[in-house]
């Protein structure tokens, strides 16, 4: 089986500028000439294993970042991108999409900034009629797309907040082995604040002169927890989570606003399943989501959810996917931590079994799944509901799609009496219509923007239309 070449120019250089090295001091820690660093680094050759190695010994360099991960959710966004109809006349191959993503990374992000830019202003003219005697006419980015955008490329994983996290989930086990009950605690004995449960429409509120904190009586005591958490990150790491928004330069308030309640239910999350003891967990029974959600009191979509999230160096979980849908189909949360990548405009593939789940409450369902690229996935499918509270109160619901290549399908107790090595048992799915190449889908809602339709009005297939070479 031939082995992928791995280019990862942009990295290397990276590493060398963090240590202040010029090539030749660089070349020279390698172990290799000056003009074979050089060509690397421009990405005229692939890294030598030996480079890789050396890497991982000298610089303690996590050498899985050099999987292109990061770069494969560029490619991804940037064909997206450029499957608008603006770009119609200037076609484009995946070659060159890689080279722009590897190589030139600031380039391309900032070619998928404009082109959301476009599309924002693209539909406010569509609306300008309801526009129309409004005050003001700027066109700003979308502060919940920055946010999300923020979470997708630092592969929802911050690290110092983590690492927080799970210490002070450490403390309080001395405290009481029920974390609800610990929380509790903390709050009276650190911060002299009462934790009380009442009937009202606010699922936390922290009243800090009368120092009390009003949790929800109708939140399940795994909300409730979660809410503590959060209520904690704000008051004992605000400077920690300050700092996290320095770095990530958001371009409006409203965004580092929105991303600082994304930091503190990061943190809530980590807290309320730590890190090491939650993987060790995950692997011992073997990622089944109902086990873990009893052994640490948390809802089915905070398990699925965390395990998203375990991308620590050098203690790395299998890399999942995760989604919540609502049931129009909108995609609320996405993650992608394989090379799984979700649509950024419109809804999922209706072919995905993370639809259907809506169908079947209370059941995990399970799917052997392909993407028009070749790659193929275990997929795991459930139905959420938040409860009301009250007779007269909306019941919210969603559904969860949690998933994983299938070469780590054996990991998973769902997959057991699956037929992985049958190619027939994989149904095909995309990433969205708009850009999805499969040509006789039966579910297709709109046709592929970057192809040219085909109308026989004398003949009709699964589609009334077929659809062009490139």
């Amino acid at each position: 089986m031939a082995t992928t070449k791995l280019y990862a120019g942009v990295s290397l250089r990276q590493i060398r500028q963090d240590y202040n090295l010029t090539q030749k001091e660089f070349a020279n820690r390698l172990k290799i000439s000056l003009p074979y660093l050089s060509q690397m680094e421009n990405n005229h050759r692939p890294i030598a294993a030996s480079v890789v190695l050396t890497l991982a010994q000298e610089f303690s360099f996590d050498v899985t970042k050099l999987s292109g991960g990061d770069t494969q959710r560029v490619v991804a966004d940037m064909k997206e991108a450029l499957a608008d109809p603006v770009f119609a006349e200037s076609p484009t191959n995946l070659e060159d999409l890689q080279l722009a993503a590897s190589n030139a990374p600031t380039l391309a992000r900032a070619f998928l900034n404009l082109h959301r830019n476009y599309r924002q202003t693209q539909e406010r003219l569509a609306s300008l009629d309801e526009a129309l005697g409004r005050d003001g006419g700027s066109v700003n980015l979308s502060p919940w797309e920055e946010v999300r955008d923020f979470f997708h490329y630092c592969d929802n994983y911050i690290d110092s907040i983590d690492h927080s996290a799970e210490y002070f989930s450490n403390k309080l086990a001395d405290i009481d082995h029920s974390l609800h009950s610990a929380l509790q605690s903390w709050f009276q004995q650190k911060h002299r604040v009462s934790v009380q449960f009442k009937t009202s429409s606010n699922l936390r509120k922290l009243d800090i002169k009368a120092r009390i904190l009003t949790l929800s009586k109708a939140a399940s005591p795994a909300s409730q927890t979660f809410q503590m958490a959060h209520q904690i990150a704000l008051l004992e790491h605000d400077e920690l989570i300050e700092a996290t928004l320095d770095l990530a330069r958001f371009s409006t308030k409203e965004a580092r606003d929105i991303c600082k309640i994304g930091l503190a239910n990061y943190f809530a999350g980590a807290a309320v399943l730590p890190y090491a003891k939650f993987l060790q967990a995950a692997q011992e029974c073997r990622h089944d989501l109902e086990l873990l959600s009893m052994r640490f009191g948390t809802s089915l979509e905070q398990v699925a959810h965390r395990l998203s999230t375990m991308q620590r160096v050098g203690l790395k979980g299998i890399p999942f996917f995760f989604v919540r849908v609502d049931q129009a189909g909108t995609i609320t949360k996405r993650h992608s931590a394989t090379t799984l990548q979700f649509a950024r405009y419109g809804g999922a593939c209706p072919l995905w079994n993370v639809h259907r789940a809506f169908e079947t409450p209370g059941q995990f369902l399970r799917q052997l799944a392909q993407t028009p690229d070749g790659a193929q996935y275990f997929c795991l499918a459930r139905d959420i509901s938040k409860p009301a509270g009250a007779f007269h109160a909306p019941v919210r619901r969603y559904a969860i799609g949690l998933g994983c290549e299938v070469k780590h399908a054996d990991q998973l107790v769902y997959a057991d009496d699956l037929d992985t090595k049958n190619t027939h048992a994989f149904e095909p799915i995309g990433i969205s219509c708009r850009i999805c190449e499969r040509e006789n889908c039966h579910q297709r809602s709109v046709p592929p923007l970057e192809r040219r339709l085909s109308v026989n009005h004398n003949a009709r297939g699964v589609l009334p239309y077929a659809l062009y070479e490139k």
